[in-house]
């Protein structure tokens, strides 16, 4: 598959076969109380229990075991606020190969112990979009790696499409399903396998709002390429990319943004109800949901619970409190 391509439905499909074995197919969880929150039933697919913490090991593994073995030689890399390094890294050492990861300063610590942890070589570099992509141009003419993209490639948006397609496969019967959106990997995936079910369930995108140039650029129909972000979800800082925004501008429901504080509740609702640690990034979805309650009161709703890399440290209903 080129990675410049737009993929298409049959692309998760062929993704989800090539994967299967190479990633944990997470379990779906529900909750009467947030079904009663909501006035929805809630169904969520938990990915934050995905090897590596995050929904990234999919695409990044779909990437890595598209390869030939005369491309693969001379190893992957990426830059990477955390999750996508951390996945790639894992992917890389499942097909024996060298992963080389551009990291920002001020990334979480979490997910830059987990990019090490996964055996990749880490590369710093300022936290801005140009500075990446200056310092992975660097890293591939020392190394010849094979670039893999955090979120704009088409066997990534693939790869990522089989955690919406397993949901479906597991609840049959859905009639929406919410992603969050950063880059538009996950939520771009989500469309394409969208397309597979019957009846197709509408996509929602959920967005921070000091972040939210996904619903920017799809109001205005010109994909937003610089913004300021000032949102918790880490994540989620990342503009769209030039595949996912062509596929989201023809598939999505529509993006429903939330606030910080809404970010932040939604977070402690799924760790006090669902016993489950998901990062900001993952409780923007459910922030959508109770925020946005008209779209989804009534129906059965799937929720992609992105990752749950957290700096237990950070925690933000802790450092709020914190004295400056």
């Amino acid at each position: 598959m080129n990675p410049l391509d737009i993929p298409a439905a049959k692309d998760v499909l062929d993704a989800a076969r090539r994967i299967e074995n190479r990633v944990r197919r997470t379990p779906v969880l529900d909750d009467v109380h947030l079904d009663e929150r909501s006035g929805a039933r809630l169904h969520f697919k938990c990915e934050n229990l995905q090897y590596g913490g995050a929904f990234k090991l999919r695409g990044a593994m779909n990437a890595v075991w598209s390869l030939s073995e005369t491309e693969a030689s001379a190893g992957v890399a990426t830059h990477s606020s955390g999750n996508h390094g951390a996945a790639l890294a894992l992917a890389a050492r499942s097909r024996g190969i060298a992963c080389h990861a551009v990291v920002p300063e001020g990334a979480v610590r979490s997910k830059l112990d987990n990019i090490a942890a996964n055996g990749a070589t880490i590369h710093r570099c300022a936290a801005n979009q140009h500075a990446r992509e200056a310092g992975l141009a660097l890293v591939l003419a020392q190394t010849g790696a094979v670039p893999i993209p955090p979120f704009d490639d088409a066997r990534v948006i693939a790869g990522q499409g089989t955690a919406a397609l397993e949901l479906m496969q597991d609840v049959p019967g859905l009639e929406c399903l919410v992603a969050p959106v950063g880059g538009g990997g996950l939520a771009a995936g989500t469309v394409l396998a969208a397309g597979i079910g019957s009846p197709t369930p509408l996509v929602y995108a959920a967005e921070p709002r000091g972040a939210d140039d996904t619903w920017r650029s799809l109001s205005s129909g010109v994909r937003v390429t610089e913004q300021l972000p000032a949102t918790i979800a880490d994540g989620l800082r990342t503009t769209v990319g030039v595949r996912n925004f062509e596929i989201l501008r023809g598939g999505l429901a529509a993006v429903l943004c939330v606030d910080e504080h809404e970010i932040i509740a939604a977070m402690k609702l799924a760790w006090s109800r669902l016993k489950l640690v998901i990062e900001p990034s993952s409780a923007v979805a459910l922030a959508a949901i109770l925020r946005h309650r008209e779209h989804f009161a009534g129906r059965r709703v799937g929720v992609i619970l992105s990752g749950g890399n957290v700096d237990l440290d950070q925690l933000p209903w802790l450092t709020q409190q914190r004295p400056n």
